[in-house]
């Protein structure tokens, strides 16, 4: 007799489906926004909900300020600090005031002309020379000093933490957020918990461009210790290297131009944020363009901009080329110093290339000659001796005695600060021009009765796209709707746990009190970030396809990525005064860069064969882009979008210097009214919002990487 055990059918999941939930949430919202429309409930975020920080910050900046003479904390820790950075600044900087500028002039040209070519030599002399022309030589040696000193201290913290980062995966993925934290955040949010603690000047611009402009050096060191090829370490242990050894002479070394790269971002980033410092009274050149912003004075912020140009390209360029140094073996001849190698088909150039051997030739000897006793170190000695002897006959030329500033002895003299009377001045001429455009750019008329300008865009930009978006995101949609559609959004590209960090944030940024003024923002944000993407996924497209239109866009795309964001607010004041529309504009040409690379790159580095293929069955040139090379290359063009998302976000919240409304402008009143609380909750808010953006656009690009299946 045999038995039969009954096998229930399996009972079907009561779990909802992902299309399931994104259906849910989108109806939830659906009958949200009914009731909205049908009553006055979700008018405003609700008021209870507020989590009230600005108070307690408040009464802990006060705290602050009645204890910082007498409490230990600062007694011992804060104060010794800052005394020990203000001495670096100030020795820093009373050091190039005391130098000659032919001094620094030479030095700056030999050392361009030793790291990289004569070219760079030329332009970074050039760059130099630009600062005293302009009459911001004293304000330039300011911005440099405290350049110099937050870059070595960021150097000398990021490198250990980048070294320690590589030897310990646990240290790196705790690292990792951190980092990226500190990425995230635009570079008003540093200022805040610094001026609490450190008070406003220099200090705490240092300490703000630090940890500003620390994480670039960090990841980089780390990525080029790990990229040493384990065979040569293998080999280094082989023949019984310890680990400090390994480290120091075949890590390191190999590690070098990696190294590099990243502290010439670490350059570039603490040059932007040393400008914006000039908020909490870092002085330099941030502060002479600060305050020709506020007094509306274009032709003094545009002299002032062009100097950070200037002085961005200088360091740019000698960063660089410190990071392409080949340091096992250097050229002892380059064919052509001055001129491209391709010119040497004309007798002209060649005549010319063939003299300036022959000046090197005589110039060099002092340095050949020094080989027999110092070897290597011959170009160091004489470029030191040079130096010290051009400085000698500098003060000997001084025509009066020292004067003291800032501690230190300056002399005066033709050859010891720039003269005077080479400055080039260009006040009035802007400032005429500008008065020019205003009147007769602001509106004028074309063929057939069309209305173009200034101001019919800027009033199109503000009627017909900012406040329509602004009154749509804070009003037509109300708060809970909103949360629920960028909730099924995130659910969509990336998972439930994406989903609900993306519900809780954006209620954190009403429990900070700045709903309206974020979603103000946010409209800012959308309406430049649909311009760049209008402007730059063609032009794109247009470098991808042609070599010399990729030629074309190459040095305007470097011009455009080596100017600090706060420059860019010079030139669009001269045209569309104050407010939003400028910051807008603003951000479109800053953000324009990354788009272009990318879309340009990601079309390029679709597969050969594919393309091929589609060719072979007889694909015209639009089809092969929309249904090959597009599809394929969206994930990479994704990740230039993500990358112009977050620099818009940044421009726009900087533009709350010259009237743009939302958070960027809350912090800035923050700042200005000495309202600590206020300001570091709207900071609090813009973090949160670029965390929400970030991960939304990065989540949206690894989705599409794997719908096509890279």
């Amino acid at each position: 007799m045999s038995s039969t055990t009954a096998v229930s059918p399996p009972s079907p999941s009561r779990r909802l489906t992902k299309p399931q939930t994104g259906w849910l949430l989108l109806g939830l919202a659906a009958v949200l926004w009914l009731i909205h429309q049908t009553t006055d409930w979700f008018t405003s975020f609700p008021e209870s909900w507020n989590l009230g920080l600005a108070a307690p910050l408040d009464q802990f900046q006060r705290w602050v300020v009645s204890n910082r003479t007498s409490h230990w904390l600062f007694a011992y820790g804060f104060d010794p600090l800052s005394d020990g950075l203000d001495w670096m600044i100030r020795g820093v900087e009373g050091w190039l005031m005391w130098l000659p500028w032919p001094v620094l002039g030479a030095a700056v040209f030999l050392l361009a002309q030793k790291i990289a070519h004569l070219r760079t030599a030329l332009l970074t002399t050039t760059c130099l020379l630009a600062l005293g022309l302009l009459g911001l030589w004293d304000e330039s040696m300011m911005t440099l000093a405290l350049m110099l000193v937050s870059v070595l201290v960021a150097v000398a913290i990021g490198l250990p933490l980048g070294i320690l980062t590589a030897k310990s995966d646990g240290v790196e993925r705790w690292l990792r957020p951190l980092l990226d934290g500190m990425q995230t955040m635009p570079t008003f949010v540093y200022l805040i918990p610094v001026v609490l603690f450190f008070g406003v000047a220099r200090v705490p611009s240092l300490i703000a461009t630090v940890i500003y402009a620390l994480p670039p050096v960090i990841r980089l060191t780390n990525l080029g210790i790990r990229a040493v090829d384990e065979e040569i370490i293998e080999a280094a242990q082989s023949f019984g290297s310890t680990p400090r050894q390994i480290l120091l002479k075949v890590q390191l070394p190999l590690a070098l131009p990696t190294i590099m790269a990243g502290v010439n971002q670490t350059i570039m980033m603490a040059l932007g944020i040393v400008v914006i410092a000039a908020l909490i009274g870092s002085g330099g050149l941030g502060d002479e363009v600060l305050r020709a912003l506020r007094r509306l004075q274009v032709g003094q912020a545009l002299e002032a901009g062009l100097a950070i140009l200037f002085l961005a390209i200088l360091l740019d360029r000698l960063s660089y080329a410190l990071s392409q140094i080949e340091r096992r073996s250097q050229p002892t001849h380059q064919p052509f110093r001055l001129l491209p190698p391709r010119w040497g088909k004309y007798p002209l150039a060649r005549r010319l290339e063939e003299g300036l051997d022959w000046l090197y030739g005589v110039l060099g000897w002092p340095a050949q000659w020094g080989e027999r006793w110092l070897g290597k170190g011959s170009y160091t000695a004489v470029t030191l001796l040079l130096l010290a002897l051009l400085t000698a006959a500098c003060f000997a030329a001084s025509q009066s005695a020292p004067a003291r500033f800032g501690g230190g002895l300056v002399w005066s003299g033709p050859l010891m600060e720039f003269p005077a009377s080479w400055r080039i001045s260009l006040r009035s001429p802007v400032d005429a021009a500008v008065a020019w455009a205003q009147v007769n750019l602001y509106e004028f008329d074309v063929w057939g009765g069309l209305t173009l300008g200034t101001g019919p865009l800027s009033d199109f930009v503000t009627l017909y796209l900012l406040r329509p978006l602004t009154n749509f995101l804070q009003n037509t949609l109300s708060w809970p709707v909103l949360i629920l559609l960028v909730t099924a959004a995130a659910y969509r590209v990336g998972d439930g746990k994406l989903a609900a960090g993306t519900a809780l944030s954006m209620l954190l940024v009403g429990g900070f009190g700045m709903w309206n003024y974020a979603m103000t923002t946010l409209a800012q944000v959308i309406v430049a970030v649909v311009l760049t993407i209008v402007l730059g996924i063609p032009l794109g497209i247009w470098a991808a396809r042609s070599d010399r239109a990729a030629a074309v866009l190459r040095p305007i795309l470097d011009f455009l990525q080596t100017i600090p964001a706060f420059v860019y607010l010079v030139p669009v004041i001269m045209l569309f005064n104050t407010g939003s529309v400028p910051g807008i504009i603003a951000s479109v040409l800053y953000a324009l860069p990354p788009v272009i690379r990318l879309t340009n790159l990601g079309i390029r580095q679709v597969d050969g064969s594919a393309v091929e293929a589609a060719v072979a069955f007889g694909s015209t040139p639009r089809q092969l882009l929309a249904k090959v090379q597009w599809p394929l290359a969206l994930p990479t063009i994704m990740l230039g979008i993500n990358q112009t998302v977050m620099m818009v976000l940044a421009m726009v919240i900087i533009a709350g210097l010259i009237g743009g409304a939302g958070l960027g402008f809350e912090v800035v009143a923050g700042l200005a009214n000495n309202r600590l609380g206020r300001g570091l909750e709207a900071g609090l808010a813009i973090v949160v919002l670029a965390v929400i953006i970030d991960r939304l656009t990065q989540a949206w690009a690894a989705e599409r990487g794997r719908a096509a299946n890279l």
